[in-house]
């Protein structure tokens, strides 16, 4: 039973967190430190290894520092990077990188749809207004906790928790 919790749970909260995001703009602290914090009971019951969990803290570490460059340089939100981190801190090392693919073609997905969405949007309020050109604008926000999240449950099934717990094995 706690294998269903640990292999349906991460996912679930992943998805809480994206539509969050996608809501509000904003992925609530309390949130992405239940994310963290739920990650050591799980490697406890699962019987990780003390060399796993440094990998899958490493993988957490350099998510970290990557997204906290990004943050300083204002092209990441700081929920963005705590939510990235956390991702990683359950993903581990070795699928890290087919995460951050996975997290990457997400995002490009999603701005071009919002792109394609606002300049829908736009054209219906041009439709009923002449005077929006000071409207335009060359970016727009993107809710990225939805392209995190989503890279996140497709790379959940190559990591450690997931292999070990029997994954598809339990359906």
């Amino acid at each position: 039973m706690a294998e269903y919790a640990i292999l349906v749970g991460f996912p679930l909260l992943m998805i809480g967190a994206g539509i969050g995001d996608c809501l509000t703009f904003k992925i609530p602290n309390w949130l992405t430190g239940l994310i963290g914090i739920m990650f050591f009971p799980a490697v406890l019951y699962a019987g990780m290894p003390m060399a796993e969990i440094g990998w899958h803290l490493t993988a957490a570490a350099i998510v970290l520092a990557c997204c906290f460059a990004l943050f300083c340089f204002g092209q990441f939100g700081g929920g963005d990077a705590k939510l990235l981190t956390v991702a990683a801190l359950w993903i581990g090392f070795s699928p890290l990188l087919p995460f951050v693919i996975f997290v990457s073609l997400c995002g490009g997905v999603l701005a071009i749809v919002m792109k394609i969405w606002w300049m829908v949007k736009l054209q219906f309020e041009r439709a009923g207004m002449q005077q929006l050109s000071k409207r335009v604008k060359v970016s727009i926000d993107l809710p990225y906790g939805i392209a995190i999240a989503t890279g996140a449950i497709f790379a959940f099934p190559d990591s450690w928790l997931y292999k070990t717990l029997g994954g598809p094995m339990l359906m």
